[in-house]
């Protein structure tokens, strides 16, 4: 698999800010990549049924994720749902053929940015101003980093599938 998407391992004897940081841009930039060069329609194909997982569901999902911990969580923020509702709780894996890569990247990306400033405002060991549907506790932003390089990681393994389902390319 060639890529255009740069990914790099943080520095091995970086700070733990410098790691946790790195290693989430990492696990980001893979699921780019896994996404890289296919046509919309790929992107929006389903694993198997009854799965509706796809490449670009994963990717809206991980927008809703973003903007979950990084601005209802970690800054309290009022930020309504992207894609799903009450009506509708897994609404970000339901595609039509109207739904677009472009949106849905541009759309996890501009969450991503969100996410960057919102957390340089807190060091490691500070505690969300927002809550979480787990309990009425605040969260360190370097649990919320921890947590987030394990949904991106799990969903890299999706990821992985889906992409060789996709065009039979393969890769780390």
């Amino acid at each position: 698999m060639t890529t255009q998407v740069p990914r790099s391992e943080p520095a091995q004897n970086a700070d733990e800010r410098t790691m946790l940081e790195g290693w989430l841009d990492y696990h980001r930039q893979t699921l780019a990549w896994k996404c890289e060069g296919l046509a919309d329609a790929q992107l929006r194909a389903a694993s198997v049924e009854p799965s509706e997982l796809s490449l670009m569901g994963l990717v809206r999902h991980m927008a809703e994720v973003e903007r979950s911990w990084f601005r209802r969580v970690l800054v309290a923020e009022d930020a309504g749902p992207i894609y799903y509702s009450e009506q509708d709780p897994d609404g970000e894996f339901h595609l039509t053929e109207a739904d677009t890569w472009a949106e849905a990247y541009g759309t996890w990306q501009a969450e991503i940015e969100t996410a960057r400033r919102n957390a340089a405002g807190f060091g490691l060991d500070d505690l969300s101003k927002g809550r979480n549907r787990r309990g009425d506790e605040p969260f360190n932003l370097r649990w919320i980093y921890t947590h987030m390089i394990e949904e991106y990681a799990r969903h890299n393994g999706h990821a992985d599938l889906l992409r060789e389902r996709a065009d039979g390319t393969t890769g780390d």
